[in-house]
C-alpha cells in the first residue's frame, strides 16, 4: 500500500451531472483536467480536453489529473444512459478489471455515482438499475452523490405555494422544504437501489458545487468511511485538500 501514491476514482452518471463541477472543486481549481493515457502520455491538447471531458466523449482508460492536486486521478465513464450495449459491457469490463487488477496503481479505490437532482422526476433510470443489478464492483466501494441538490429550491417553493402558503411565509420555509424534499428523493432511491444485487455502499447530497470554496468535507468523509481500508484511508485523507479539521478527526480516531 506504500507503492501506491494516487487516489483513483471513478466518476460515473448521467450527461449534465455535474461531474466535472465536483471534481474541480474536490481538487480546489476552476481549470479543465489534464488527460492521460495509461502509459502517462498527454493525449490532447488543453482546449480539445476540455471540449471532450464536458461532452462524454473520451475513453474510460484515460486519466483526468488536476494540476492543483495530482494526488487524485479520476477515470470518466461516459453516461450510458442511451442504451448502448457496448458502452455498457466497456465500462463493466473496466470496472471488473481495475478492482481486482494485479499492478496496486491502476486499481480504482472508489467510484463516485453520480445522480442529479435536476431529473428528480427520473432519479433513477433502467441503465442505473442495470448498474447495480449486474456490476459487481468487490471491494470497491460505489457511493452515490446526489448531485445538484439546490435544484429542488425551486420544487420547495412551488410546493409551498401549491399549499396556498403566502409568498413572504414560503420563502421563509423553504429551506426546510427543500431539506424535507431531499430526504424524501433519497429515501426513494434507497429504496430502489437497495433492492438491485450490488447495492451503493453509501449515499450523500452534495450542493452549490458552482461556488468557488463550495464544501466538500461531507463527500471525503463520506467516501473516507466508504473505502473500509486503513491505508487507503490513509492515502485520501492525506490527498484532500477539501478540509484539515477531517484530517485532524481522523488523526485523533486512529
Amino acid at each position: 500500500m506504500a507503492n501506491i501514491k494516487r487516489f483513483r476514482i471513478l466518476v460515473m452518471g448521467r450527461a449534465n451531472a455535474g461531474k466535472t463541477t465536483i471534481l474541480q472543486r474536490v481538487c480546489n481549481t476552476t481549470d479543465n483536467p489534464e488527460i492521460f493515457d495509461g502509459e502517462g502520455n498527454k493525449v490532447l491538447a488543453i482546449e480539445v480536453e476540455a471540449k471532450c471531458f464536458q461532452r462524454g466523449h473520451h475513453n474510460i482508460e484515460h486519466e483526468h489529473v488536476f494540476s492543483s492536486n495530482p494526488g487524485f486521478v479520476f477515470h470518466d465513464s461516459c453516461g450510458f444512459e442511451a442504451g448502448s450495449a457496448g458502452q455498457f459491457d466497456e465500462m463493466k469490463s473496466f470496472v471488473v478489471n481495475r478492482a481486482v487488477t494485479g499492478s496496486l496503481k491502476k486499481r480504482i479505490h472508489a467510484i463516485w455515482f453520480c445522480i442529479p437532482m435536476t431529473d428528480y422526476q427520473r432519479t433513477v433510470t433502467a441503465a442505473e438499475r442495470k448498474f447495480f443489478n449486474e456490476c459487481d464492483t468487490g471491494h470497491v466501494p460505489v457511493i452515490v452523490l446526489l448531485t445538484k441538490a439546490d435544484a429542488l429550491q425551486l420544487a420547495a417553493m412551488e410546493e409551498l405555494l401549491d399549499d396556498n402558503i403566502e409568498v413572504g411565509e414560503a420563502k421563509k420555509q423553504a429551506a426546510e422544504k427543500e431539506k424535507e424534499l431531499l430526504e424524501r428523493w433519497l429515501a426513494h432511491i434507497k429504496g430502489i437501489l437497495e433492492k438491485c444485487k450490488f447495492p451503493p455502499k453509501a449515499y450523500v447530497s452534495v450542493q452549490k458545487m458552482h461556488q468557488e470554496g463550495a464544501n466538500c468535507t461531507t463527500l471525503m468523509e463520506c467516501t473516507t468511511n466508504a473505502v473500509k481500508e486503513e491505508g487507503l484511508q490513509r492515502l485520501l485523507i492525506s490527498t484532500q485538500q477539501s478540509s484539515i479539521a477531517l484530517c485532524v478527526e481522523y488523526a485523533v480516531k486512529r
